[in-house]
């Protein structure tokens, strides 16, 4: 990676109309960074972090979107913290889905942390010493300034994958290859991945993939009433092949927050899909055995919102962001608590993931608990 320190200017929405008539909500939740606008805030605030950052953040466009309108929307991949192979690394993502913007919001307000604490924490500079960071807070820059869950071809990064379910999964939801008309629109049979979903797959099969262990984290927002964290598969019902790990993982974060949240749970407990990408990567990752990666999904339930503020049903963005500024700070302080935990387990993991006989019962525990109706739970 090279270091970016210069990211391209994004200029301000020309026309009154454009201005301050319309002040969304997305930018309130960033005007702690003092930044200047335009038609994709979140652009903005990312590159706004970039350049404060500049000399300690490896940074590198590897997509540029056309959406349409205006200039390429770039891709950015960055990254912080030891290269070393032998570290354990995390991945933190989001804006798959374009009409998910607090997605966003949430890794790139991560991202800012850690950024302002490199000014005088020594003790984040001792924690980079051992793990890798690695952020691709806006993956569909193109569906987001669009105002869409797809990407402008219509496709559904999340459902694009080249892995259908062996299952039966819901219609339309768990993926549909009809039209680009209609949602969830997994693309044509013959086609390849979208740019967006290779740039993503290609940074964690290159960043990721390659350590003995890794951790991912994909910022998403559903019509939920509670916060959940996914952990694969969303292709079938099989129980994932981590799934020791991953209820270690669980405990430990319960016994360290007891007030928290969270519902841990695999994906298919909710719903089955074709082509996930998370699915496909570990998938990929088993091919080396001996090494351990564990994608996980933070699903923030949107309904605690809607039904704070019923209006919000009247916008599109409202069914899946919270609109009023003090639900979006609060929304922030809840999950950088989570991404500063997963962190720290990443770059600790030695010291929580189960051998033998603790690992074997873990698996049992987890079976029990996810898994009851399993030959064998």
């Amino acid at each position: 990676m090279r270091t970016h320190g210069c990211p391209r200017c994004v200029s301000a929405t020309s026309g009154a109309k454009a201005g301050a008539a319309q002040v969304c909500s997305v930018t309130r939740s960033f005007q702690w960074l003092n930044v200047t606008y335009a038609e994709l805030p979140e652009l903005s605030a990312l590159e706004h972090v970039i350049k404060t950052g500049a000399g300690q953040l490896e940074t590198r466009v590897v997509h540029q979107v056309d959406s349409g309108s205006g200039a390429p929307l770039p891709v950015y991949a960055i990254a912080l913290g030891n290269p070393a192979p032998d570290v354990p690394a995390i991945g933190i993502f989001g804006g798959v889905h374009g009409l998910e913007r607090i997605g966003t919001t949430v890794a790139i307000a991560y991202l800012q942390y850690l950024v302002t604490r490199l000014q005088w924490d020594v003790t984040l500079h001792q924690q980079l010493e051992t793990v890798r960071f690695v952020f691709m807070p806006l993956i569909n820059p193109g569906g987001m300034r669009l105002g869409t869950r797809a990407n402008p071809n219509g496709v559904d990064l999340m459902r694009n994958a080249p892995l259908d379910s062996s299952e039966r999964v819901p219609m339309l939801v768990g993926g549909q290859r009809i039209s680009a008309r209609l949602p969830w629109y997994r693309g044509a049979s013959n086609a390849g991945m979208e740019a967006e979903s290779r740039a993503l797959c290609d940074l964690v099969a290159t960043d990721l993939l390659t350590r003995k262990f890794s951790l991912a984290v994909d910022c998403h927002s559903g019509f939920g009433i509670s916060d959940r964290i996914w952990f694969p598969y969303a292709h079938t019902r099989t129980p994932f092949s981590h799934l020791a790990e991953i209820h270690a993982l669980k405990d430990v974060f319960y016994r360290t927050h007891l007030h928290h949240p969270y519902i841990f749970e695999p994906q298919s407990s909710q719903y089955l899909t074709h082509g996930d990408l998370w699915d496909f990567l570990h998938l990929r990752a088993l091919e080396t055995p001996e090494r351990i990666f564990l994608p996980l999904t933070l699903e923030m339930g949107s309904w605690r919102w809607i039904k704070k503020n019923p209006r919000q049903l009247l916008s599109r963005h409202g069914m899946f962001n919270p609109l009023i500024a003090h639900r979006q700070q609060r929304v922030l302080r809840r999950h950088l608590s989570l991404l500063d935990f997963l962190s720290r387990a990443s770059c600790s993991h030695l010291r929580w993931l189960p051998q033998g006989e603790a690992r074997a019962d873990h698996h049992a525990r987890a079976m029990a608990h996810w898994y009851p109706s399993a030959p064998g739970a």
